[in-house]
């Protein structure tokens, strides 16, 4: 199997890291294990295998990667990821809550454009704090959700991948992902 056909089984970009390889394994597994499809258990074992294979493969090279990688530019990648920011202000956290309360309203209202619009500025003031990664990947995933009732399919498959990119650790957004991914796939 080449390696580009290994990264399309997985649902994955060429520059995915060690942990987004394994979230999208997971996420796939739980999809295509035969248990999980008992009435195509055949095409599904296939599938899982395919997968699992792809997986193996996509990990080596990426671990061979990394080990082969120079010691300081490692030490660097962890000290931006690991290096949290100051406390918030005070105002900072009232301009961050009052954001958030005009999220929820957006998304009740169905105003999924500005509240994507939202809660990527959110982002971009709040480049660290989780819980505004939380948020901005629960937009995506009902944006993607609303641009599949609307049949905007293509449109739709990106927002649902920008959101397990953007909270990768999620485990509740993942399954709805996931459960939004397997009601796009009969579709196109």
């Amino acid at each position: 199997m080449e390696l580009a056909e290994c990264y399309r089984l997985l649902e994955l970009k060429p520059d995915a890291d060690v942990d987004m390889i394994k979230a999208s394994y997971r996420r796939l597994a739980r999809r295509y294990h035969p248990d999980v499809n008992p009435n195509n258990r055949e095409e599904a074992h296939q599938k899982f295998i395919q997968v699992t294979e792809a997986y193996k493969l996509v990990l080596e090279r990426v671990s061979k990667q990394e080990k082969s990688a120079p010691s300081s530019s490692k030490t660097e990648a962890k000290t931006t990821v690991k290096r949290k920011s100051p406390p918030a202000s005070k105002f900072d956290q009232k301009v961050k809550w009052e954001a958030y309360e005009q999220l929820q309203d957006l998304l009740q209202q169905g105003k999924f454009v500005r509240a994507t619009t939202l809660v990527e500025s959110l982002a971009k003031r709040f480049p660290n704090d989780s819980e505004v990664r939380q948020w901005q990947g629960i937009t995506y995933q009902q944006r993607g959700r609303q641009l599949i009732k609307e049949q905007q399919f293509d449109l739709a498959r990106t927002f649902l991948k920008k959101a397990l990119s953007t909270d990768p650790h999620n485990r509740r957004l993942w399954y709805e992902v996931d459960r939004d991914f397997q009601r796009l796939d009969p579709l196109l």
